[in-house]
């Protein structure tokens, strides 16, 4: 980047709204050294910091919280946190999650259902994300050894072998990548669900995500500034997938991570480094939020 097109350190408060997967947080499921610094850094600075994922709150780590923020837009914009205080919490209908499982499990689609009470994985998602994240594990001594000595903390948020996974209290649905295309899905769930495709990139590219219709995040973003008393004119929003697009349309300075969807390249302000280049903080240095020198 150059350090030179930065903007001068703004000293008008803004409201960042950073996404978690693939913007804060690795595939590796930890936080790089200058994504905490810079959050800090700019919180200490009068900004405020939201994190706005699909995420459900159950996913949102100690470490992650740690850094500090202001706030949770979570499950997609379906749960709303400001300050410790919860501002609504919209949830799928029963007979709705009965539709979602029982398909799923008849097409041998693994998936987690995600409530603010917990995660509850279908029966083969542990091997299947155990896959995904190390390899196999069952013949390779090496996958075996970094699974053992590198736990990855999403497989301890889940609960497995879950006997009754018609829950009540559901947000949404993350499926997994399967023998079925992605289109036959959204088919299966057109008009009921917001059917989002591959919102977790290591996921699949056909895998994604069943959302309360009506549910993104700029809906959310907007009822966390109305609470606030703030305008649109005070935000700057960060993310990386397609469930980013509504958000950075919406604040007023959307930036895109470098190896974002090429739809949420081709709509922000600025594309960024990816998160192995240190894009969100270096994004911070580029609108004002934090000096260059706070990232040594």
């Amino acid at each position: 980047m150059n350090i030179m097109s930065n903007l001068p350190l703004n000293k008008v408060s803004k409201i960042v709204f950073i996404d978690i997967d693939g913007t804060l947080v690795g595939d590796d499921g930890w936080v790089p050294a200058s994504a905490v610094r810079a959050c800090k850094q700019a919180r200490a600075n009068g900004h405020q910091l939201y994190l706005c994922t699909g995420r459900s709150k159950p996913e949102i780590y100690e470490a992650i919280w740690e850094i500090g923020f202001d706030g949770l837009i979570g499950a997609g914009g379906g749960y709303v946190e400001c300050a410790g205080q919860t501002l609504y919490h919209k949830q799928v209908s029963p007979e709705d999650v009965r539709h979602m499982v029982d398909f799923f499990e008849a097409n041998a689609i693994d998936f987690y259902l995600e409530s603010n009470a917990g995660l509850y994985a279908s029966r083969n998602l542990k091997d299947h994300l155990i896959r995904l994240l190390y390899g196999d594990v069952e013949h390779d001594p090496a996958a075996r050894a970094q699974l053992e000595q590198n736990p990855h903390p999403f497989l301890g948020t889940l609960t497995y072998d879950e006997p009754d996974l018609y829950k009540s209290d559901v947000n949404k649905v993350c499926f997994l990548e399967s023998a079925m295309p992605f289109e036959h899905i959204r088919a299966e769930f057109a008009g009921k669900f917001e059917v989002l495709q591959c919102t977790v990139p290591i996921f699949g590219r056909d895998s994604g995500e069943l959302a309360v219709p009506g549910v993104h995040k700029a809906v959310a973003i907007a009822d966390v500034l109305e609470h606030l008393g703030k305008s649109p004119e005070d935000t700057v929003a960060i993310g990386d997938g397609r469930n980013d697009l509504e958000m950075l349309q919406y604040c007023a300075v959307g930036i895109a991570m470098g190896d974002a969807r090429e739809e949420l390249k081709a709509i922000a302000d600025h594309v960024t480094g990816t998160l192995a280049e240190d894009g969100l903080a270096t994004s911070f240095v580029k609108y004002g939020l934090i000096a260059e020198e706070d990232l040594h």
